[in-house]
């Protein structure tokens, strides 16, 4: 069904994705009852440089090589002494590994830094992969110093913020954080083992 769209025709609208009752994935523009997903909105692109929206990471869009940023998640992640498999997790379910990637939200670049993150680690530029994934890298060891090196609440708090995970006693109790967290670990657990594609499947 993937075929059925141009990809003029994505660009110029929010298209949704849902699986029928045989198993078969489809492509719309219109969302339905049946448990359709946006994964492409239609987002204004402001002067300057190129902004696009960061989508869940599915294979047929894997237009940036997954290995792109490997010598440089590894420098940076060993700056800071977090794990280089937990670095590439996070920019794989973040970005898919676009550097100009920009959430519905305001999150920006491969880590997906919110402005006030970006500001709070001395981020420069958020659309360079050296400063944004310096700015993930540092926010992470950030995180993981407050939970003991729990990773799985490091993680949490990263989609969610730390306050939600506080006020839960631990992973909160929100869908989006849930499905966050088991990708990142799944990814993880991928990049560790040493797949370096890891596929995106659910």
């Amino acid at each position: 069904m993937v075929g059925a769209l141009g990809l003029a025709r994505v660009a110029a609208a929010d298209i949704y994705l849902f699986r029928d009752r045989f198993g078969v994935l489809h492509f719309t523009n219109a969302a339905s009852d049946g448990g359709s997903r946006l994964v492409i909105k239609e987002y204004p692109l402001p002067p300057g440089p190129r902004m696009t929206v960061a989508a869940p990471a599915l294979p047929w869009f894997g237009t940036v090589e997954p290995t792109k940023y490997d010598a440089l998640i590894r420098e940076i992640a060993a700056n800071y002494n977090v794990e280089y498999a937990l670095v590439k997790a996070v920019i794989k379910a973040e970005s898919a590994f676009d550097r100009l990637a920009v959430s519905r939200k305001g999150a920006l670049g491969l880590m997906q830094l919110m402005p006030a993150t970006a500001a709070q680690h001395q981020v420069r530029n958020v659309f360079l992969p050296r400063d944004n994934i310096e700015g993930g890298c540092r926010h992470l060891r950030m995180l993981l110093d407050r939970y003991g090196g729990n990773v799985p609440l490091a993680v949490a708090a990263y989609n969610a913020g730390t306050q939600r995970v506080e006020d839960a006693g631990g992973i909160p109790r929100i869908a989006e954080t849930r499905e966050y967290l088991a990708r990142v670990l799944r990814y993880r657990l991928g990049y560790i083992r040493g797949d370096v594609g890891v596929q995106a499947s659910r």
